[in-house]
């Protein structure tokens, strides 16, 4: 199947893409691809609302540098409070301000924030959105997927299924996600905590940090403010295991605060409080044929270090511009299997660490406080080894495989750097766009990338020519590059 053929495709199919779940990932992927002028739909088994019910609270310094790319980090910086320091362990202070990034910082801010500002974008750009459709099957052939969908209004009249055909389905739909059971995934792992309870509460008293987290014996804590008065409490007493089903109280909240944190901040007035569990695991494909999954329904993990919701959002960043290049003919459908090649690795690596932070921080054995402590230590004198603990958690130290032979810098990230005549590339990749940055004026580009791809200069005496992937990432790079190899890499990648 080649790129003509797929281009077909779309434009016979009546959905082109849909994506399943409006979570922050199918949000920004499906936000992506109406940007780039792909048709897409939005299946949600959810009435219409964004909910203030939401775990994660941060965002880490890659994830604002994709949101930078699509006009939306500064908005979402006003509405949220930055911190420039974590503490692990306790005793462990790992400064952010040194990350080589216009984002040196932590952003505390509400899961529901961000959704709002995405589902604006993602709007605004033209996604259909179908609210109260619960997807009940899939099946797909090797011209697309179809897809059937129980409505609110069919289940009450008793009417049939609907079929929704699309070319491409990307499941976004969390743990237990319809689509990834439909293709027969499996999601192996286990659960790691259990019995975790959730409150939103008001405090008597404010804690001293924007971020308040310890343990201490068999209790953890955690407290971040949603910014309207009222604090997110995720809390866990090991000697305290029952089913998620058990009534919560606010003394029990209050109680395993206190042996966490030495005070429970007079908590009271509690709006929502529930129990969950912690699970890590991991779908052994990202892609079956035409139906490709991300965020919570290809990785989960514990919550420690804040990287859920900001690996799912890269995901949608990564996959969002592949499609897009296919769909629109101007790429080989084998671009897509490049998302699992570079995307699986970074979910392992977050299964890895967030995992670990848990089990070192909630160590009781000899063994593994010793080995906390000799972590903590190398951590507080090892600036190489600072340098990449502080890239893993905040997604700056990604990389991506490059070819055999390919120039050192493919597959890295690129920083926000300043261009020629004021601008800086973050504002250059917006839109969906390639970038490809010279030491001197080129003008090979041609009108058929016109909208494409963005031609830039150095603002310095760089003398190193980049092409830089929407998702801001280098596909070509040459340090000595004539007309002829740009255009070459132009051909190869942008198509």
């Amino acid at each position: 199947m080649n790129g003509t053929t797929a281009h077909t495709t779309a434009r016979t199919t009546p959905h082109p893409v849909i994506v399943v779940g409006s979570g922050p990932t199918g949000l920004l992927l499906a936000g992506d691809l109406a940007v780039a002028g792909v048709p897409v739909t939005l299946v949600e088994k959810r009435p219409h609302r964004v909910s203030n019910l939401s775990r994660a609270f941060v965002l880490h310094a890659r994830t604002l540098e994709q949101l930078d790319a699509r006009g939306l980090a500064d908005e979402l910086e006003t509405a949220g409070r930055t911190l420039d320091r974590l503490r692990l362990f306790g005793r462990l202070t790992i400064a952010l301000d040194t990350l080589p990034s216009r984002f040196n910082h932590l952003l505390v801010i509400p899961q529901y924030e961000v959704e709002k500002a995405l589902h604006r974008r993602a709007e605004q750009a033209g996604v259909r959105f179908r609210y109260e459709s619960e997807v009940t099957g899939l099946t797909q052939d090797a011209d697309g997927v179809t897809v059937t969908v129980r409505t609110a209004d069919g289940a009450a009249d008793g009417a049939p299924d609907e079929e929704l055909r699309a070319a491409y389905v990307v499941g976004t739909d969390g743990m237990r996600s319809a689509v990834r059971n439909a293709i027969g995934l499996p999601f192996p792992g286990r659960s790691v905590i259990r019995s975790v309870v959730l409150a939103d509460v008001r405090l008597a008293e404010q804690p001293e940090s924007l971020l308040t987290v310890n343990t201490a014996g068999d209790a953890f804590a955690f407290l971040a403010p949603f910014g309207d008065g009222y604090h997110r409490v995720i809390a866990w007493n090991r000697a305290r295991d029952v089913p998620d089903s058990e009534p919560l109280g606010l003394d029990e909240v209050k109680e395993v605060t206190r042996l966490a944190l030495g005070r429970d901040y007079g908590m009271h007035d509690a709006r929502w409080m529930s129990r969950f569990h912690s699970d890590e695991r991991q779908a052994p494909a990202y892609r079956v044929g035409r139906v490709f999954l991300a965020g919570d329904a290809a990785h989960v993990h514990t919550p420690a270090g804040g990287q859920g919701m900001n690996t799912g959002l890269q995901d949608a960043a990564n996959l969002s511009w592949k499609l897009a290049q296919v769909l629109q003919g101007h790429a080989r459908p084998d671009l897509l299997d490049s998302y699992q090649d570079e995307r699986h690795p970074v979910g392992r690596s977050v299964l890895r660490s967030s995992g670990g932070i848990v089990r070192l921080a909630m160590a009781k054995r000899p063994a593994t406080l010793a080995l906390r402590a000799a972590l903590t230590t190398l951590l507080g004198v090892a600036a190489p080894a600072r340098r990449r603990a502080v890239g893993q958690i905040s997604g700056i130290g990604v990389r991506y495989p490059a070819p055999r032979g390919a120039h050192r810098l493919t597959g890295t990230r690129v920083p926000d750097v300043a261009l020629a005549g004021g601008g800086r590339l973050h504002e250059a990749l917006r839109g969906g766009r390639f970038v490809l940055i010279t030491p001197g004026t080129y003008e090979g580009a041609g009108a058929d990338r016109e909208g494409r791809l963005a031609v830039e200069r150095w603002a310095g005496d760089r003398r190193t020519a980049l092409l830089v992937r929407p998702d801001g990432y280098v596909a070509w790079a040459a340090d000595t590059a004539d007309a002829s190899a740009v255009d070459a890499a132009l051909s190869a990648h942008v198509g």
